[in-house]
This record gives structure tokens, sequence and C-alpha cells, in this order.
């Protein structure tokens, strides 16, 4: 495989990886690829296209203010979430923008931010085209960016922009001592050495990162970013950014919680904790926190949901366990998007919400003691009732349906683990078969169901 599980799981900001993320880390690439060229001591005007989807909900998930920050040379998991406001507004106020190499240049969002949800770029559908111009006009570099996904960029071929250049993002070129392409790859690797899941993928990264102290050094910062996510959406209450004035809920869902006599009367009391905890980390998604791409911001609820319940209601719970879950979810994640996607735009929430709901399903059957089997029939089951599910958010907000959707498919991810430790591990539709299966329902999607904000609940509710 060429991607990392440490590129499936990035730390980075709300409120969505393939319109904020995404687009901060094009513009750091295409601010550090000016500077390198020497361009930026002529450079007058910068401005950008935001084309499909990007044009259709941009505003609504920050991806303007995210291109602001990355011409800046702000990279996502350094954001410095309470200057940056202020940055923000003084750029807004003064229209001067400050590159990476400390050349100032003249920058109006209201005139250098384009939204074009009309252009649909044949490659992908989140697009953004930027062009760096001298005082004359002329053009001194223009590049195209896709953003495919759970953070993850491609950039066009300069010569045709509906073609992607060979070299692409993220490759790691070192052989592995057990490749992965699908999902009978890893059964079978397990199968032929006896190796589980986790110890599969962790000698495959072992490769890229040397050690299994680096490894693991990791994989507790993406489980400390992910509790210190949770922490603070169960502390903060208030109003969540956006015209629909949403109220956040995991603190009073929080505070209504017995910890200590959570299963006493209601047996099915544990399913609150398991919702708080999906609200909680959305919530401070949408409201621009800090959060791990799981495999997306707008998914970023459901891993961190379903980690907390591990941790919190199995009794042979520990930190091993936490970086078993993550290295298992992670490869799950990977088949998905090497072959599939994981991005809303391209596939519907199916490929949000729903590899999510499936990554954690598999990490938590690997933890609760499964087999390969097993865990691969978790997976399966986790996404086989997501198929369909359309990305419509309502105002173009990070809001509705999607905090509910996490919660609801966090609980769904444990159901399904549990149900497929139930079984033996023979089921009749593979994991490998229900990807492609979602792929395909995917691409037969309408785009007004794609992260458009042009159908479904999106529509529904604005009418009403």
């Amino acid at each position: 495989m060429s991607v990392s599980v440490f590129d499936i799981f990035r730390v980075g900001i709300g409120p969505s990886s393939s319109h904020t993320v995404g687009p901060m880390r094009a513009a750091v690439r295409f601010s550090k690829e000016l500077i390198a060229k020497g361009l930026d001591k002529d450079t007058h005007r910068i401005w950008v296209d935001l084309m499909g989807s990007l044009g259709a909900t941009g505003i609504g998930h920050a991806t303007d203010t995210a291109f602001q920050l990355g011409l800046m040379g702000i990279l996502p998991a350094n954001v410095d979430l309470d200057a940056a406001p202020g940055i923000l507004e003084g750029i807004k106020k003064n229209h001067k923008l400050t590159l990476a190499s400390g050349k100032t240049i003249d920058f109006d969002p209201s005139r250098d931010i384009i939204l074009s949800p009309e252009k649909i770029a044949i490659y992908h559908t989140n697009a953004m085209h930027i062009i760096a111009q001298d005082a004359d006009g002329k053009v001194l570099l223009s590049r195209r960016y896709y953003s495919v996904g759970g953070g993850f960029i491609v950039e066009s071929d300069p010569n045709d922009f509906d073609k992607v250049s060979e070299a692409k993002e993220t490759v790691h070129t070192k052989p592995q001592p057990y490749p992965v392409t699908t999902a009978a790859d890893l059964i079978g690797w397990c199968e032929k050495t006896g190796l589980s899941i986790p110890e599969i993928v962790r000698a495959n990264e072992r490769v890229w990162w040397e050690t299994d102290e680096k490894i693991n050094e990791q994989l507790d910062y993406l489980w400390s970013v992910m509790k210190d996510c949770v922490a603070r959406g169960l502390k903060h209450e208030g109003i969540m950014p956006g015209p629909l004035k949403v109220k956040r809920r995991a603190k009073q869902m929080y505070e209504r919680l017995d910890f200590e006599n959570r299963s006493l009367n209601d047996p099915l009391a544990v399913l609150d904790w398991v919702n708080a905890f999906a609200f909680a980390a959305n919530e401070e998604n949408a409201c621009g926190g800090r959060v791990v791409t799981a495999p997306t911001n707008g998914a970023a609820g459901v891993i961190p949901a379903v980690l907390h319940y591990y941790m919190k209601f199995i009794d042979s719970a520990d930190i091993q366990g936490v970086r078993d879950f993550l290295l298992t979810a992670g490869q799950i994640g990977i088949l998905y998007k090497e072959n599939a996607s994981i991005s809303g735009a391209e596939v519907g929430c199916q490929g949000e919400v729903g590899v999510a709901c499936s990554m954690a399903a598999g990490g938590l059957a690997q933890v609760l003691g499964a087999t390969p089997q097993q865990v691969e029939n978790a997976a399966e089951i986790g996404m086989e009732h997501n198929l369909g599910m359309t990305c419509d958010p309502v105002a173009g907000q990070v809001q509705i349906p999607c905090i509910e959707r996490n919660a609801v498919a966090a609980v769904k991810a444990v159901n399904a683990a549990r149900l497929a430790l139930l079984g033996d591990g023979h089921h009749y539709v593979s994991l490998d078969q229900v990807i492609l299966t979602m792929l395909k329902t995917g691409l037969d999607m309408q785009m007004q169901y794609k992260e458009t904000s042009r159908g479904g609940l999106a529509v529904t509710v604005v009418e009403c």
C-alpha cells in the first residue's frame, strides 16, 4: 500500500477535512512553491476559484478562511485557534495578507475567493484553482488541486487540469513485508503467518517508521488529541457558528449521565454515553476545533466515541488496546481510500460516516478478542447498513444532520462488532464486496445528494 495509517488519521481543524483541511494544505503547497521559485517577490495578487462542492458549501465549511491561513503557511495541525479569528479579521479589514516568506500582498476575500459551484471538474468535484499574478496582471503561477477527502490533496497536471500528475501527495515507496490491497489480502496474511491484523499493520508501518516506539508515539498522540477533543466538547456550551444557531448539547447530555450507576436501572444507558462522546467530538469539529480526521472531519466523532466506550466500559481495556484499535481501524480506512472513496462530495456520507462506522466496528471487534475473520465481518456490517447514505448538510454546515449521524453510527459500530463476535467469521457479503458496492452506489447517486446542499434535508428543512 502507498497510504499509511497516519495518513488516514490526521490532526487538523474543523469543520471539514475535504473543505477545510484539504484546501488549507493545498494553499500551503501553492505558497511554498511560489516562494521556492522566488516568484513571491513579484507577486501582487493571489486568487482562487473554488469549484463544484467547494464552491457550493465552501463558506459553511470554512474553506475561505482555511485558504487564507494556508497562504500564510499555516498547516491544519498547527493553527493557533485563539489567534486565527483576529488574523482573519485583519485580512478582511485591511485587504492585506502576509505570505510565509514575509511578503505582503493585496488580498480582498470578497474579490479574491471566487465561488463556482456550477463548475464540475472531470477528475473530482472538490477542485480549487489558484493563480498568482504580478502588478501588471501577468500570471506567475497557476495550479489546480483536488481535495479528495480526509484532508488528502492531489495536484493536476499543469498542462492538463483534468489529469492528475503521476507524483501523488502521499507515496511510501519502501516495500512492505505484507503488502495489502484488499481485505482478502489482509485476511490471507493473517492466515499464512498466524499474526493478528494489528500485528500485520504494525509490521508494514515499521518499514516507514522504523521502530515500534515511534509508531506507539504517533498512535498515543492521536489518542490524546481525540481525548482532548471529547473533553472540550463535554465542557463547552453555547451556540455553534452559522445561520442555523444550533445549540451545543454534549455538555447537557454529559451532566445528565451517572457513570457510577450507568447500568443499574437501564442496561442500555451505556449508549447514552456513546452518544455524548460522539456529540462532544463533532460539536468541537463544527465549531472549528482541533480534531483527528477519522477518516474525515465530518465523521470525526465516531471513532473517538467508540474508543471512549472501550476505555470506560470494557474492564480489560488498556493503551495497547487503543493502539491495536487504531491500527486495525486505520487499515480498514486505507482499503476504502484506495479502492473506493472517503469523500462525501464524491460518494455521499456513506463514504464518511459510513466508512468511520466500518472502521470503528472492525477496531472494536479486534480489541474485544475477535478473529481476523470476525474483524472483517464487523467492518462489513458497519458499511452494509450505511449504504446509500446521502450527504445533505443543511445550510452547508457540518451540524445537521452530521452531529447526530455520528452518534448513531458510533452506536451502530458497537452493535456491528457485537454481531460479528456472536458469529464465527463466516458471512455471505465480504468487506471487499461492500467496498465496491459503496463506490458504485456513490457514483450512481445524484449530485444534489453529495455535499452540495441542494437536495435531501438541506432543502427540505429550509423549505419548511
